[in-house]
């Protein structure tokens, strides 16, 4: 008589579940008492910051904010440093979108484990530690009075993108590395070129982790500040269309973290409820741009096996994985007899 397979089922007609010791029982509590502390301590922060923000702006928030400049003429508000903000996002997504995609898809596709592959490597975990701050004195030593661009758009632009460039890049790469070997395998037997395989299944399989990590370096960028003093200036009035200033002063733009972080300590209070209302416009802002990525990832996944998976019910997805065992423990079984 056979033995039943080692299944749940094979388990129970062989008289049950063998018992958990007492230590295991123990310490599988305390690990999953473990993470949820941790993910308590993760959130708190995140409500804290919420609760303060949204609780000081909702009682002085008016819409006019978002159609007035902080110029005060005809009321202060805040549509100058949201357009700029926009603007700003807009040129790092262009900048580091191609450059940091690049860099990834050469890391992962092309460098191989050579020495210069780990420095490459390197250099991009390096430059991702350096201090916002270094990235705005830099910019502001080689753009704004090196190349004599003076405070405007451009170089907010270049510093803010070198910023998160290594984000990109390191996204991109491990995106393109968590692609089913099997794809790249069964392109290559139908014949294909490893141009065209990377273009057409590679990089298909890999844009929502890709996308993600782009979205989130944006979220990055928008909450800088210390850069753009350098790079950017501050202007009330709405963002030029000029890249580079042409004369002294330049070409100032404004943005929202300048508001939050320099109205706060203004005497007048009309000022400072510019500061609270800046602070929830970002926090919108950096929501905004997660969801946006949590649906980019929803949308771009929709036919794809592990999403098919992952929508039947718990017991459903134990009954796929008790047939499967069972088949596996039966195909072992039935190679060793023909041995």
């Amino acid at each position: 008589m056979s033995a039943a397979p080692d299944t749940v089922q094979g388990r129970k007609a062989r008289g049950g579940d063998a018992p958990i010791s007492f230590r295991r029982r123990m310490v599988d509590h305390i690990w999953w008492t473990v993470c949820a502390l941790g993910l308590v301590l993760l959130a708190v922060p995140v409500v804290w910051i919420l609760v303060a923000v949204v609780g000081k702006a909702l009682t002085v928030w008016h819409w006019s904010v978002l159609t007035h400049t902080t110029s005060g003429v005809g009321g202060y508000g805040l549509a100058n440093a949201l357009v700029g903000t926009l603007v700003l996002a807009v040129g790092v997504a262009i900048v580091a979108g191609v450059v940091g995609i690049s860099a990834g898809i050469y890391l992962a596709e092309f460098s191989g484990t050579g020495i210069f592959s780990t420095f490459l490597r390197s250099a991009s975990e390096v430059l991702a530690g350096i201090p916002s701050i270094v990235f705005g004195y830099v910019g502001y030593l080689t753009l704004v009075i090196g190349l004599g661009w003076n405070l405007s758009l451009l170089p907010g632009v270049l510093v803010l993108a070198m910023l998160v460039v290594p984000y990109v890049a390191k996204a991109t790469e491990l995106a393109l590395n968590q692609v089913p070997s099997a794809y790249r395998e069964g392109a290559e037997a139908l014949g294909m070129s490893k141009p065209y395989i990377l273009r057409k299944v590679v990089i298909r399989s890999a844009v929502p982790g890709i996308l993600t990590g782009l979205i989130i370096a944006l979220a990055i960028s928008v909450g800088e500040t210390a850069p753009l003093l350098y790079t950017a200036g501050f202007t009330n009035a709405y963002p030029s269309l000029a890249l580079i200033g042409n004369h002294q002063n330049g070409h100032p733009v404004g943005y929202l973290t300048y508001a939050a972080y320099s109205f706060i300590e203004d005497p007048s209070s009309v000022v400072r409820a510019l500061a609270y209302d800046a602070s929830l416009i970002l926090v919108v802002l950096v929501l905004l741009l997660i969801i946006a990525s949590r649906v980019i990832v929803r949308l771009s996944q929709k036919y794809s096996p592990n999403r098919a998976a992952g929508s039947l019910s718990r017991q459903d997805r134990r009954k796929a994985r008790d047939l499967a065992a069972g088949r596996v423990t039966e195909a072992v079984a039935a190679g060793k007899a023909r041995d």
